[in-house]
């Protein structure tokens, strides 16, 4: 563990802190109503009547179909309702649990919506049944409508649901030519027998002369696999494809395998190997799992930190040594960080993690056919050194992404698959494990060459959307050319041109990246913008017969330094949990001037939008190691692990919200009522991981993505009591989703509650006076609407949700040690 410095302290551990409050999330009277337009209804009924009618002959069709190629997975037809232009689809009320009938995906193109839809046998009588109430003005014993206007009058047209129906993915991804083969991403339902759906797959592919791969992946309402064939190919069954949910076109990796310049000489490697302590090779001791392209540990500097049953491969070769010069150089940076400065130095070094590598692509970045099936590839690498060493502590660290950024935010096969895993989903959920991811690399010319406007277009690569991954994108200190010809493209501190962002995602995605760090700069003259060694990291290389160092650089360098930071962390205090290891990092997380200045105004106070553009941009800055490692007498830093039951289910009710979580926080209120108006910091992060249940089917409603969302909320100075506090909280419960306008009375806030709850890794920060302070003395987590909830029939309502909290205050008053008059009130747990 790095030495103590005298003015720094262990961080308080709290336990015990919370006590639990029934929770009741009201049903919201308020809010945005969908436009529901006016039709003429004679008209209009008997329209969407005659396509009804029109859909019996191609229903029988294709159950005839579906029997003659003994289908065992539901017999009936995909029907695709269409919306009116610029009216939103009220597609929730499409599905129907006890008709079988399934809501599959809803994608939105141009001015209409496209929900396609799962019509069992005999059921498109639910539909015509709606459309008669709807022709006859049908009304309830109290006279109120029951004419399903809501939802009719939102439909332009219902039709039979074609291959093109079920694409999901951008069209210009689906080739031109129809005869095209290529790899597909096939989304499939479950319907009570997963595998049984899988087989009739497998039977219409084989039909249609396509190549399936052996791989899968399973979430809790979809199975996804691979599929090689064209178009033209898979068509031949579209009237038998009653078990496909969605179609996208699989991910290629980058190609992010650079040539690099010469090392550096054998005697700096020498020296600086003199200066190192080693941790020893135990189960005790932290490990950064690279899962990239297999490392080179005959490499004098990474020999002593990762023995050879470290070393595995998922790569169909079986081979685990660094053919592409990656992961060698991801291993370099993640033990010592940038070698650079571990050379210069002459002070002795202490590497207390081990490494452990998963060889996951081999040179040349994209594996070709079923291999490229990165959710299943995933989750063989992590199987394997867990398998092999189960009790060890380890980060998943990986700079493997795919080739572009089409999917925007939305969940991918592979994202959800990092969120899975994270979420110790098919386990117990108790078991889980911390990912860092990288942004992925933007590494066009052109783009550096409108640097900084285009860090706004160059978004976040998949996977790095994961809801539960720690995302990282780069920044740069690196401005010294080494030649006047050349000038820095970034300025010291802003960041990286390398980088991507999630500036032009919807809002309903995550805030990402989560932090930036070190990811090298570029160097432009009148010419234009190129790649310059003086501008970058430096690691190992992965032949060291050659040379021995290499020069490295971009969101790969950056996740690899996280990973080290995340292995300091863990090293320090061993008994966290990962999600408090997320946190902990995120929440030292500081901008720099030169971030602030790119994104936010000068001469006024920012907006709250312009922060989440901030954030969208530079994540919450670059972290530091010794704030996330230590407290101090005016900075201190609260850490605490607790869990919650955000649902419950009662017998004949649908589930509900149950629990809250109050934690009592030990300020100091003597002290900082002596400091009256001294300004004061209060920053508070959320950490928690969702069990995901990916599919096209919108981003808010009844089929959300996450199993649970969590909120927190501050005391506030109008709160009289801590009663009237948690009556507060419970009175605001799902404003973010009725679109009630946010709470103007506390406005200290960065983001606010409107913008701080995206994703599940939830950080704000609160500027006042010490006595504002005083007064705020509780601390509330509560639940919001996800999927274990609203999906009963998947019986998940009764679980805990684990979260982690971390609260820090911070003065530049020195007069007063916070720290001490805030532990003397609680124990520290090592």
């Amino acid at each position: 563990m790095p030495e103590q410095p005298p003015d720094r302290r262990r961080h308080l551990l709290l336990p015990g802190t919370s006590t639990s409050s029934a929770f009741t999330a009201h049903t919201p009277n308020g809010g945005s109503r969908p436009t529901v337009p006016d039709l003429p209804r004679q008209q209009h009924g008997r329209a969407l009547s005659r396509q009804l009618d029109d859909l019996r002959p191609v229903a029988a069709a294709a159950v005839a179909g579906q029997q003659e190629q003994g289908l065992e997975s539901g017999l009936g037809l995909q029907i695709q309702f269409v919306s009116q232009p610029d009216v939103e689809l009220a597609f929730q009320s499409l599905a129907d649990e006890r008709q079988k009938i399934e809501l599959l995906s809803v994608r939105r193109e141009g001015v209409h919506t496209y929900a396609n839809v799962f019509v069992p046998d005999g059921k498109l009588t639910h539909f015509e049944k709606y459309v008669a109430e709807y022709l006859a003005e049908k009304t309830d014993v109290n006279g109120n409508p029951r004419d399903h206007r809501s939802l009719l009058n939102t439909i332009e047209s219902i039709r039979s649901a074609g291959l093109r129906a079920l694409w999901t993915d951008a069209a210009a991804l689906l080739p031109e030519d129809s005869t095209t083969p290529f790899w597909w991403e096939v989304w499939l339902p479950v319907r009570g027998q997963r595998q049984a759906v899988v087989e009739d797959f497998k039977k219409l592919a084989t039909l249609a002369e396509c190549a399936v791969g052996d791989q899968q992946f399973d979430f809790p309402e979809r199975t996804v696999l691979l599929m090689y064939g064209s178009e033209h190919q898979f068509s031949r069954s579209v009237m038998t494809l009653n078990c496909v949910a969605e179609l996208r076109r699989a991910k290629e990796t980058a190609d992010f395998f650079d040539e690099m310049d010469a090392g550096e000489q054998r005697g700096w490697q020498d020296d600086l190997l003199q200066r190192t302590r080693f941790a020893p090779d135990g189960d005790e001791t932290p490990r950064v799992c690279l899962l990239d392209s297999g490392v080179n540990r005959g490499h004098p500097l990474l020999e002593p930190l990762i023995a050879g049953e470290d070393m595995y491969s998922v790569d169909p070769t079986g081979l685990t040594d660094d053919t592409a010069n990656h992961g060698t150089g991801m291993a370099g940076l993640a033990a010592y960080g940038d070698l650079t400065d571990a050379i210069a130095a002459d002070s002795p070094v202490d590497v207390e993690h081990r490494l452990e590598s998963v060889r996951l692509v081999a040179a040349g970045g994209a594996n070709p056919g079923p291999a490229s099936f990165h959710a299943s590839l995933f989750s063989d690498a992590v199987a394997r050194p867990e398998i092999a060493f189960p009790n060890r502590t380890r980060i998943f660290c990986s700079a493997i992404s795919a080739s572009d950024y089409r999917d925007r935010g939305r969940p991918s096969s592979w994202s959800a698959a990092v969120d899975s895993l994270a979420a110790d989903a098919d386990g117990t959920g108790q078991f889980p494990r911390l990912f860092v991811l990288s942004a992925g690399n933007t590494n066009d010319v052109d783009a550096w060459s409108r640097y900084p406007a285009s860090l706004s277009t160059n978004l976040v690569h998949d996977p790095g959307q994961a809801w539960n991954a720690l995302t990282v994108g780069a920044c740069t200190q690196k401005s010294d050319t080494q030649d006047r010809n050349y000038e820095p493209v970034a300025a010291t501190g802003g960041l990286s041109p390398y980088t991507t962002t999630s500036a032009a995602w919807e809002s309903a995605w995550p805030l990402k990246p989560d932090i930036v760090l070190e990811g090298g700069n570029i160097g432009a003259n009148g010419l234009g913008p190129i790649g310059m060694s003086s501008l970058q990291l430096l690691s190992a290389n992965n032949q060291p017969l050659d040379r021995l160092f290499t020069t490295f650089n971009a969101t790969s360098a950056a996740s690899a330094l996280c990973a080290r930071i995340a292995a300091q962390i863990w090293t320090a205090y061993p008994s966290l949990r990962p999600e408090t290891v997320r946190a902990l990092i995120v929440h030292s997380a500081e901008w720099t001037e030169a971030m602030r200045a790119m994104y936010l105004p000068a001469g006024r106070v920012a907006t709250k939008h312009e922060y989440a553009n901030l954030i969208r941009h530079c994540g919450w800055g670059e972290p530091d190691l010794g704030r996330a490692l230590w407290s101090a007498s005016n900075s201190l830093t609260l850490v605490i692990e607790d869990s919650v039951h955000p649902y419950k289910k009662e017998r004949g009710r649908s589930p509900a919200s149950r629990d809250m979580k109050l934690h009592a926080l030990p300020w100091p209120r003597d002290e900082l009522e002596a400091l009256q108006a001294a300004r004061v910091q209060m920053r508070v992060t959320l950490s928690y991981f969702v069990e995901p249940n990916p599919s096209a089917r919108g981003a808010a409603s009844k089929f959300y993505y996450p199993s649970h969302r969590l909120r927190f909320d501050v005391q506030r100075p109008l709160d009289a009591s801590t009663a009237d506090f948690v009556a507060r909280v419970n009175a605001a419960a799902l404003r973010e989703d009725e679109g009630d306008p946010a709470n103007p009375r506390d406005p200290d806030w960065y983001l606010g509650e409107r913008q701080r709850h995206r994703g599940s890794l939830h950080q704000d920060v609160w500027e006042g006076t010490a006595a504002d302070l005083a007064s705020r003395g509780f601390i509330a987590v509560y639940p919001a609407a996800g999927w274990w909830r609203t999906r009963p029939a998947l019986e998940r309502y009764d679980l805990p949700a684990r979260y982690s909290l971390v609260v820090s205050i911070r003065t530049a008053q020195t007069e007063i040690d916070l720290y001490n008059a805030i532990a003397q009130q609680v124990a520290i747990v090592t």
